[in-house]
C-alpha cells in the first residue's frame, strides 16, 4: 500500500532536521563540530594571510612616494588672481630672477613663500574692466599656462615667453594680437614651483591673449607656444609638450 501523503511530508521534514543537526553522529549541515573547525582555521589563515600580502604590498608601495613631489606631474587647477589676497599672502618679489628656495640637507625649508600675481598685470583681459573678456565685442582673451613641474626652471638666459599665431593656412587669418603682461612673459620669480604642500599660498602665472583682429566666421586653427632655455616646443613625438592649439571662430560685430 503507497504511503499517505501526510507521510511523505513527515519523512521529508525528518530528513531536513537531521541534516541540520543528526544527534547521532553529533554533525551540523553534514559536519562535525572539528571539521567546522577547520574549515574556520582554514579561512582565518587565507584572509590573514592576503590581508598580510596587501598590507605588505601597500607599504612598500608608500616607499616609493615622496610626500613633496608626485611621481607624475600633470595638469593643476587654475588660482585665482584678486590682488588684495596676493597683498596678504604673497611677496613682492624681484622681477627677472628665479625665486629659489632650497632646502638645507634634511632640514626642509617650508613652508616656501610665493611671489604676487596680480590679477591688473593682465590688463584688458583681467576681467576688471570687461567682465566678458573681449567676447562681447568679438575680441577674446585667452589664458595661456605651463603645467607646474616641481623645481622646473624654464630659462637661464631669457625670461620665457607665450606667442601664438595662425596655423598652417590659417596664418593670414590672424591680424592683431595683444599680449598681458606685456610680450607674453612668464617671469622667472614665479619658478620654480616647490609643490602643493611645500609651496603654499603659490599663483601660477598666466599669460593672457587678446585676438584683436582675426578674419571673421570662419574657424581659425591657433597655436601657442611657450618659448624658453629648457622648454622643447618642436617635439613632433609630443605635440602637447610645450605648445597648445585651439580652433577660434569670431562672428561679425
Amino acid at each position: 500500500m503507497a504511503p499517505s501523503s501526510s507521510q511523505t511530508s513527515g519523512q521529508k521534514v525528518d530528513e531536513w532536521r537531521t541534516n541540520l543537526w543528526n544527534p547521532r553522529t553529533q554533525e551540523f549541515l553534514g559536519r562535525t563540530g572539528g571539521s567546522w573547525a577547520l574549515v574556520l582555521l582554514f579561512y582565518v589563515v587565507f584572509y590573514t594571510f592576503l590581508t598580510g600580502v596587501f598590507s605588505l604590498t601597500m607599504w612598500v608601495m608608500l616607499q616609493t612616494m615622496n610626500e613633496y613631489t608626485p611621481k607624475y606631474q600633470d595638469r593643476i587647477t587654475n588660482p585665482a588672481y584678486n590682488d588684495s589676497v596676493q597683498v596678504s599672502t604673497n611677496n613682492r618679489c624681484r622681477p627677472g630672477a628665479y625665486h629659489l628656495q632650497e632646502d638645507s640637507g634634511d632640514v626642509r625649508n617650508t613652508p616656501k613663500r610665493s611671489c604676487q600675481f596680480n590679477r591688473t598685470v593682465l590688463g584688458r583681459c583681467s576681467g576688471l574692466e570687461d567682465r566678458t573678456y573681449g567676447y562681447s565685442e568679438g575680441k577674446p582673451c585667452i589664458l595661456v599656462k605651463m603645467n607646474k613641474i616641481i623645481k622646473f626652471l624654464p630659462g637661464e638666459a631669457m625670461t620665457p615667453y607665450v606667442s601664438c599665431s595662425g596655423k598652417a593656412g590659417d596664418a593670414n587669418n590672424v591680424h592683431e594680437l595683444h599680449y598681458f603682461p606685456p610680450n607674453g612673459t612668464l617671469d622667472l620669480m614665479y619658478f620654480p614651483y616647490y609643490g602643493k604642500k611645500a609651496h603654499v599660498n603659490y599663483t601660477q602665472p598666466v599669460v593672457a591673449v587678446k585676438f584683436v583682429n582675426v578674419t571673421a566666421n570662419i574657424d581659425i586653427r591657433v597655436e601657442c607656444k611657450v618659448y624658453g632655455t629648457n622648454v622643447n616646443n618642436d617635439d613632433e613625438r609630443d605635440r602637447f609638450a610645450g605648445r597648445v592649439s585651439f580652433t577660434l571662430n569670431v562672428g561679425s560685430f
